[in-house]
């Protein structure tokens, strides 16, 4: 098939979907580490739009290629996402040492909740956290026009027993982060003191 941008990114979010937070409506079954086999991604979608019946392996791979976001990964015949589920039961991810900081953009109206009792993942399997502040500052604006940006003492939680795990090369991914380990980086456009 021969796929726009626009077509890829509806791809992108009907196969996040189904790999992060219903496989069940799609009739897949995710093995402990969150792969499926391509294959039967590919019946699932077909099934649900007809307008994907010619829809193929390498338009899958295609629409990975061209994402800014990395949320999937292919490997040999099966396909996961990376990070983000919210299905029931832990996914298995791999322990991985953190870089010194990360950083997490979120609503300034829970600001005070946050660094009274830390971050927890909520609705999701895990606490996602940002490389850079660029990185929190556009994901915190999906709740907030002026998000609060946090910075995470990850190489020390990590150093007390927190675990971290990589989710791709802009997110990381912990169980929880404890208010310990979290300060104000900025608010909005402005500095917080």
């Amino acid at each position: 098939m021969s796929f726009n941008k626009y077509e890829f990114v509806k791809l992108s979010k009907a196969v996040s979907h189904a790999l992060r937070h219903e496989p069940w409506l799609y009739e897949l079954e995710l093995d402990e580490q969150g792969w499926v086999l391509i294959k039967d991604l590919l019946t699932a979608l077909r099934s649900h739009q007809l307008e994907w019946n010619n829809l193929n392996q390498d338009d899958i791979a295609q629409m990975i290629v061209t994402s800014s976001k990395k949320r999937h990964e292919i490997n040999g015949n099966h396909i996961r996402a990376l990070y983000g589920h919210s299905v029931p039961g832990k996914l298995l991810k791999k322990k991985a040492e953190p870089p010194e900081q990360l950083y997490h953009g979120t609503s300034s109206s829970i600001l005070n909740r946050i660094m009274e009792s830390g971050l927890l993942p909520m609705g999701r399997q895990f606490v996602h956290l940002s490389v850079n502040i660029d990185i929190a500052e556009q994901v915190g604006r999906r709740k907030d026009e002026q998000p609060a940006i946090l910075l995470i003492a990850a190489k020390e939680a990590y150093a007390k027993g927190i675990n971290f795990y990589v989710g791709n090369d802009t997110v990381w991914l912990a169980d929880n982060i404890p208010a310990e380990f979290i300060s104000r980086s900025r608010m909005g456009a402005g500095l917080v003191k």
